[in-house]
């Protein structure tokens, strides 16, 4: 093959993948993906259950396939909130999809965890599309509250579900089910603020729009600290492993997010914008480190 039909297939390539707005479709929902595996493996410790990095992969897989679902479906609102997708690929974000999320229903079926895997998925689409059979309709979305509720509700647990599954005792894997599923309803609520535009645009009643900045923010610190009180409550007693640095630095993070993001995004800088995506992306992994880092040295 000579240098000018390696140059044609390169360029039918590039046109293919439609440039920056295809690779932002599979790579957007990367760092989320690890932050939930990692998230699986700090519910693991409070639990005092084996961490498998299998299944922490498994979970970073059905992770990735449902929030890549989301982006690669057609939504009124992402032509605003996401407008950097525009254009991308749609074919190649649904097959990618597919792979990702067979790659970890198979290593959820090798551990006897199927319905773990369905249930993200599932909800997931529900959320995004809904399904309509005659004249009945089912949709995940629009109602008040109810795109964080249903986040927090699922992912807390599959969470708890996928790390306390040979736990003998309920409780603490209510406590760690609790804290989860509030943490990332309190996430996608400080997120609501950034797509405040495009979710009023589409109909979409989040908490920001409907009930303002200050009675959400209060509504969110009144969680965190009760959440928080509860888990506290469960390392004192012993009913969770007593790893304080996980609460602590959670805790931290949540008065800091409540605080300095919730706010719309034209009223933030690029630095505040980071900073965000510090605190609530990469909190997991800063908290597995400071948790191992002992055990290393």
């Amino acid at each position: 093959m000579d240098s000018h039909n390696v140059l044609n297939n390169f360029t039918k390539q590039l046109q293919f993948f439609n440039g920056n707005a295809t690779i932002n479709l599979l790579t957007c929902s990367i760092l989320v993906s690890i932050s939930g595996a990692l998230r699986v493996c700090l519910a693991s410790i409070l639990l005092m259950t084996n961490v498998d990095l299998m299944t922490c992969l498994a979970s970073g897989l059905i992770i990735y396939s449902v929030y890549t679902l989301d982006r690669t479906l057609d939504s009124e609102e992402d032509v605003i909130n996401r407008s950097e997708l525009t254009g991308s690929k749609k074919e190649i974000g649904a097959m990618v999809t597919v792979i990702a999320f067979l790659g970890g229903a198979y290593l959820f079926a090798k551990r006897g965890l199927s319905g773990l895997a369905f249930l993200p998925f599932v909800t997931g689409y529900l959320y995004s599309k809904g399904i309509k059979i005659g004249k009945f309709s089912l949709k995940l979305k629009g109602g008040l509250g109810i795109k964080n509720t249903i986040t927090g509700f699922t992912w807390g647990l599959s969470i708890a579900g996928v790390a306390g599954h040979e736990c003998n005792s309920l409780l603490p894997v209510v406590l760690v089910f609790l804290f989860f599923g509030m943490k990332l309803f309190l996430n996608s609520t400080i997120y609501d603020f950034k797509d405040m535009k495009g979710d009023y645009l589409a109909g979409i009643k989040t908490l920001p729009a409907c009930l303002g900045a200050n009675k959400t923010r209060s509504i969110l610190l009144i969680l965190h600290i009760i959440t928080h009180l509860c888990l506290g409550i469960g390392l004192i007693d012993g009913i969770l492993g007593f790893e304080p640095i996980i609460i602590l630095y959670s805790f931290l993070c949540g008065l800091i997010c409540i605080h300095n993001y919730t706010k719309k995004e034209e009223d933030m800088t690029e630095t505040q914008k980071t900073e965000r995506t510090f605190f609530i992306e990469w909190e997991s992994a800063i908290v597995t480190g400071l948790v191992y880092l002992p055990q290393i040295l």
